[in-house]
C-alpha cells in the first residue's frame, strides 16, 4: 500500500521470477478485490508495475529470449498484464494510461529524450508481435549448429517464419507443443490489449475506432503480413479429427486447439472494420489487379483488412473455404462411438470469419457461390440453426447464420446451387423428406419459425427475405417444403395476426412473392407446389377478400386473446423427424447470455436490385434518401421486445394512418388495412386457380379419383403458357453494409469472446459496458 520506487528491482522482480507458474496461478495469487484497491489506494504502484512488466516483454524481444529463466519471465508478465488490463480498462480515468508516456521511469536517470519516448501501449504491442516470432520460443529456430551466434531477432525476415502452410506459405513446419502453448499465452494478452472496445457503451459511431487494434494492424507493425497469414493458416488448416483415430483426442491432450481458438479471436477482433464507411474500392471487389501487388489503390488502413480483401488465388481461396467447412461440420460428425470425435466449440467465431471473408473479399465471395462447396457451408449452418432454434442463450447465433443466408441468397448462383440433391443425414430434429438444399432450406426456416423461442421473431423478416430472394430458381419443390410454405401464409394471414401489429402483413407479401416467382418462372417442376396452392387455395381467396371495416377488425384482434400462441402447430403435419436427432432444447436456466443490440429492419440491411434478361442486376434504390432521417440509434435488446427496427416506412403509415386509441399505442384502422391489402400482389395465383381448379375437379369427378398421384401427373404435364399475365421482373434484396450491423456485430463478437474465455476467466466480473451478461 506503500509507494514503492520504480529502481528497486528485488521488489519488483518478485512478481515475475517465479519459476512454475500458470495463468491460472496468476488469476488465482491476484484476486480482482486486491487489484482494485491498488488502483484506488496506491495508484503509482499500479502504474509503476504495468510499466516494468512492459519493460520485461520489451526486453526479452530484444534479446531474443534465449535462456529458459528469461523465457519465463517474458510469460509471467505476460500473464500478469493480461490479469490486470482489464481493471485498467474499467476505470475511465485509468483508460488512458497505455497511450501515454511514462517519463524517465527506470530509465537510468532519463538521459533518453523523452520526446521520442513511445506511448505504453505501442511499445507493448511492438514487443508481443516480435515475440510472436521469436526463434525457440515461438517459432522453430533455422539455425542448424550451436556455434552460430544466435539469430538476432531484428534480422528476421518472419515471412520465412510463417506458422502454418497455406495461404501465401507453402511450408509445413514441425509442430511444437513448447512453441504452441506460448503463442497461446502472447495471443490472449493481444485479445486482452484490443478488449478495451468492452468497456465502451455501443455506440453508432463507426468512427470509434479501436486504437489498440488500430495501431496493431498499421504499419508500424513490421510483422503485420507474417502474423496475419500465421492466424489465417493455423486456423484453417486445423483438423480437430487427426488422422482419424478414435479418441484419438482423450489419449493426448490436444495443444493445437486452444492456439486455433485464440488464433481465430484475434483475427475476427482485428478485422472488426465497418465497410459501409469506406468507399474503398478493394473492399466491394471491382479491383481486377493481381491481388497483394501494389498496383491496388490504397486499400483500408487496417492492414489485415486490406491484406483479407486482396487474397485472389484460387488455391488460397480453396483451402480457405474447406477448412471453415470442416471446421463448421465438426459438431455434426456423428460416428458410431460416441465421443469418438472431438468436437470443436468456436463454431461462432468461424462463422464471423466467414462473413468478414465474404463482406470484405467478393472474390472470395463469388468463389465459394461457384461451385456446390457452398453447401458444405450451408448445411452446418442450417443444423446449427436448427438446434439452437429454443435456446435464449443462442439468439446471437440464430442472427449471424441467418445474416450469413441473407448475404448469399443475394447472388443467383446461391438458389441455382439449392438445386442439388441433399442426400447426407445430418440427424436433425425436422421431419424426414426427400429433395433437395432447397427443401431442407425451407423445413428448417419452417422450424424456426412456429417452433422457436419469442425472441426470434426480428428474423422472420429476414428469413422470408432469403426464400424470395432464391424463389426464382427453385426448380422443383418436395410436397414437405410445398406445404411448409403455405403452412406459414396460412398462420400468417389469420386476421388476428395481420392486425395485431403494423408490420405483420410484410410477412404475407414476401410469401406470396415467392409464390409468384415460382409459378412464373419455374412452374415446369413444381407440381408438389401448384397442387398445395389448390388444396388450400381458399387461403388466397381470404387474403382477396380481408374485411377491412372496424367492426371485422375488432372481431379478428378479438380471436387474438383467445388464442395467444403466435402460429399453430396444427394442419402442420411433422411426421416423424429423422433419426438421431435430439429436439432442439431450451437453454439450461442459469446460462449465462451477452444482450446484443437490435439489429437494422429489412429496409436498412437490403437494397433492392432488379434481375434483367441476362442475368445482372441493377439496384432499385429510389426512396432511400426518405428513409434515412429515420435512424433509430441501437438499444439494447430486452427481453420483451418483440421486433427489431421496424420498416421506417411503415412508422410513416402508422402516424398517417392509424387511429391513435387512448392509450397512446398503434391500433389498426380501416384506411391503414386498405392501403396495403390493395397492394397484395394476388393476380398470377387468382388466375392460376381459375384455369386449374375447374380442370382438377373435372378429372377428379370423371374419374373418381381421391387419389394425389394422379392430379399430380396431370398438373406435371400441364401448362399455362399465355395464360398467366405477364411476368413480372425477379426482385432481390441484396444485403448492403450498414453502421447497424457493424455495430451488431462488434457486440455480438465480443460477447462471445468474453463467454468463451472462462479459463482463466479474463473479463468476468469487471464492469463491461458494450453488453450486458444476464442469466437466462
Amino acid at each position: 500500500s506503500q509507494p514503492v520506487e520504480a529502481t528497486d528491482d528485488a521488489f519488483w522482480d518478485q512478481f515475475w521470477a517465479d519459476t512454475a507458474t500458470s495463468v491460472q496461478d496468476v488469476f488465482a495469487l491476484v484476486p480482482a478485490a486486491e487489484i482494485r484497491a491498488v488502483r484506488e489506494e496506491s495508484p503509482s504502484n499500479l502504474a509503476t508495475l504495468c510499466y516494468k512488466a512492459v519493460e520485461k516483454l520489451v526486453q526479452g524481444a530484444e534479446s531474443g529470449c534465449h535462456t529458459e529463466k528469461e523465457r519465463q519471465i517474458v510469460l509471467n508478465c505476460c500473464r500478469l498484464l493480461t490479469r490486470i488490463l482489464p481493471y485498467i480498462f474499467e476505470d475511465p480515468d485509468w483508460r488512458g494510461f497505455f497511450w501515454s508516456t511514462v517519463p524517465g521511469a527506470g530509465r537510468g536517470g532519463g538521459d533518453e529524450d523523452d520526446e521520442n519516448a513511445r506511448p505504453l501501449a505501442e511499445s507493448l504491442l511492438l514487443a508481443v508481435t516480435d515475440l510472436l516470432f521469436c526463434p525457440d520460443f515461438t517459432v522453430q529456430s533455422h539455425r542448424r549448429s550451436m556455434v552460430d551466434t544466435a539469430e538476432d531477432i531484428h534480422s528476421i525476415d518472419s515471412c520465412e517464419y510463417i506458422w502454418e502452410a497455406g495461404v501465401g506459405f507453402a511450408h509445413s513446419p514441425q509442430p511444437n507443443y513448447i512453441h504452441d502453448l506460448n503463442r497461446t499465452e502472447l495471443l490472449k494478452l493481444l485479445l486482452t490489449c484490443f478488449s478495451e472496445a468492452m468497456y465502451l457503451p455501443p455506440s453508432s459511431d463507426s468512427s470509434n475506432t479501436n486504437p489498440w487494434v488500430q495501431f496493431f494492424c498499421s504499419t508500424e507493425n513490421r510483422h503485420a503480413l507474417p502474423l496475419f497469414t500465421s492466424l489465417l493458416n493455423v486456423v484453417c488448416a486445423y483438423d480437430p479429427v487427426g488422422y482419424g483415430i478414435p479418441y484419438n483426442h482423450l489419449l493426448f491432450s490436444d495443444y493445437r486447439e486452444p492456439l486455433v481458438e485464440e488464433a481465430a479471436q484475434v483475427l475476427i477482433v482485428t478485422l472488426d472494420y465497418d465497410s459501409s464507411t469506406s468507399s474503398s474500392p478493394t473492399v466491394d471487389g471491382t479491383t481486377t489487379g493481381t491481388a497483394m501487388d501494389d498496383v491496388d489503390p490504397p486499400g483500408p488502413d487496417n492492414l489485415f483488412v486490406n491484406y483479407l480483401s486482396r487474397i485472389h488465388r484460387e488455391e488460397d481461396f480453396q483451402f480457405i473455404l474447406k477448412g471453415v467447412a470442416r471446421l463448421l461440420s465438426n459438431p455434426l460428425v456423428q460416428t458410431y462411438l460416441p465421443n469418438s470425435a472431438k468436437k470443436i466449440q468456436f463454431h461462432q467465431e468461424l462463422l464471423v470469419l466467414f462473413w468478414k471473408l465474404c463482406d470484405f473479399n467478393k472474390k472470395f465471395l463469388f468463389f465459394v457461390l461457384k461451385s456446390s462447396d457452398v453447401l458444405d457451408i450451408l448445411v452446418p449452418i442450417l443444423y446449427f440453426l436448427n438446434d439452437a432454434r429454443a435456446d435464449q442463450s443462442r439468439v446471437g447465433l440464430m442472427h449471424i447464420g441467418v445474416f450469413i443466408l441473407l448475404l448469399l441468397s443475394g447472388e443467383r448462383n446461391f438458389g441455382v446451387r439449392l438445386n442439388k440433391p441433399y442426400s447426407v443425414r445430418v440427424p436433425m430434429d425436422i421431419p424426414v423428406f426427400t429433395g433437395t438444399h432447397a427443401d431442407l432450406l425451407i423445413i428448417v426456416f419452417h422450424k424456426i419459425i412456429t417452433s422457436g423461442h419469442q425472441r426470434l421473431q426480428p428474423l422472420f423478416d429476414c428469413l422470408l427475405t432469403i426464400v424470395v430472394n432464391v424463389s426464382p430458381y427453385l426448380k422443383s419443390l418436395s410436397m414437405v417444403a410445398a406445404n411448409k410454405l403455405l403452412h406459414l401464409l396460412e398462420a400468417f394471414s389469420t386476421t388476428w395476426f395481420l392486425f395485431s401489429a403494423v408490420q405483420n402483413h410484410h410477412l404475407v407479401f414476401f410469401l406470396l412473392e415467392v409464390f409468384n416467382n415460382i409459378i412464373q418462372y419455374q412452374f415446369d417442376g413444381n407440381s408438389n407446389l401448384v397442387y398445395a396452392v389448390i388444396r388450400k387455395r381458399n387461403v388466397f381467396h381470404q387474403l382477396a377478400n380481408l374485411p377491412t371495416d372496424a367492426q371485422s377488425i375488432q372481431k379478428g384482434l378479438q380471436r387474438k386473446k383467445r388464442s395467444p400462441e403466435p402460429i399453430s402447430r396444427t394442419n402442420s403435419q411433422d411426421g416423424l423427424s429423422m433419426e438421431g436427432s435430439r429436439p432442439a432444447a431450451p437453454a439450461e436456466p442459469g446460462t449465462l447470455k451477452a444482450s446484443l443490440v437490435a439489429t437494422p429492419g429489412i429496409d436498412k440491411l437490403t437494397e433492392k436490385s432488379q434481375v434483367s434478361e441476362d442475368g445482372t442486376m441493377r439496384s432499385l434504390e429510389p426512396e432511400a434518401s426518405q428513409l434515412s432521417p429515420e435512424r433509430n440509434p441501437p438499444a439494447a435488446l430486452s427481453d420483451g421486445e418483440p421486433w427489431s427496427g421496424e420498416a421506417s416506412h411503415s412508422r410513416r403509415d402508422r402516424r398517417r394512418l392509424s387511429s391513435a386509441s387512448s392509450s397512446g399505442q398503434w391500433t389498426p384502422s380501416p384506411d391503414w388495412v386498405m392501403s396495403w391489402k390493395s397492394k397484395l400482389p394476388l393476380q398470377t395465383i387468382m388466375r392460376l386457380l381459375q384455369v386449374l381448379v375447374p380442370q382438377v375437379e373435372k378429372i377428379c369427378i370423371d374419374k373418381g379419383l381421391t387419389d394425389e398421384s394422379e392430379i399430380l401427373k396431370f398438373l406435371q404435364h400441364g401448362t399455362l403458357v399465355g395464360l398467366l399475365p405477364v411476368p413480372h421482373p425477379i426482385l432481390i434484396r441484396k444485403y448492403q453494409a450498414n453502421s447497424g450491423t457493424a455495430m451488431w456485430f462488434r457486440t455480438y463478437m465480443w460477447g462471445v469472446i468474453y463467454l468463451r474465455n472462462v479459463d482463466p476467466p479474463i473479463w468476468y466480473d469487471t464492469d463491461v459496458k458494450l453488453f450486458e451478461i444476464q442469466r437466462v
